[in-house]
């Protein structure tokens, strides 16, 4: 762990100012960019660790960095974080290969589960064990609650879902809020990497 370093990428200076100090302060190395351009400069004297990005910056986004990386092979775990979260945005998050989605503004103690889960080997979900229980989360939902969910997971508008399900939009508040209930996920961001962690 020592030898691990957090890269931190994050136009806001304080942002990066905050971030590497609670990193620091909980013993961990941690190395800033303004950008992602400034990032991949160095990316070849770049070792052990993880990335933490933002999504919204000059240049080059967050999502792009993150398909670049792998494209290069770059296999560093990503964090990407945003204030600005939709679940289309989430979605294409972890469809690029981010191992964890965080809406800003976030508590430390949950950027820090996310960074020591990533430090150890990426992200939790690859877990075997992880995946079979978020299976069974999901597989636990009735067919109808599955059917919103699909549409949720895919951005679809309550009314949107509804029409297509041939019910009500309030029906279909309903069985969202069923599902955040029966899942436990604090928000849909949070949802949405759930189910991307168990299908993926």
């Amino acid at each position: 762990m020592a030898e691990a370093v957090v890269h931190v990428i994050d136009d806001d200076e304080a942002m990066r100012d905050s971030l590497s100090y609670l990193l620091e302060s909980a013993g961990i190395d941690a190395r800033t960019y303004e950008s992602a351009t400034e990032f991949l400069r160095g990316i070849n004297s770049v070792g052990a660790g993880c990335i933490v990005t933002d999504v919204r910056m000059p240049e080059l986004n967050g999502l792009d960095l993150v398909r670049h990386l792998r494209e290069q092979g770059v296999n560093l775990p990503v964090i990407v974080m945003t204030g600005h979260a939709d679940v289309p945005l989430a979605v294409e998050a972890m469809k690029a290969g981010a191992v964890e989605f965080l809406e800003k503004p976030f508590e430390d103690e949950v950027l820090m589960r996310a960074i020591q889960t990533a430090l150890r080997g990426g992200s939790a979900a690859q877990d075997p064990t992880e995946k079979k229980r978020l299976r069974a989360i999901f597989d636990a939902l009735s067919p109808r609650e599955q059917q919103v969910l699909d549409g949720v997971v895919a951005g679809k508008m309550n009314k949107v879902i509804a029409f297509e399900l041939g019910i009500s939009p309030r029906t279909v508040e309903v069985y969202r809020a069923n599902m955040m209930s029966k899942t436990g996920a604090h928000g849909l961001s949070e949802l949405v990497q759930m189910v991307m962690h168990a299908r993926l």
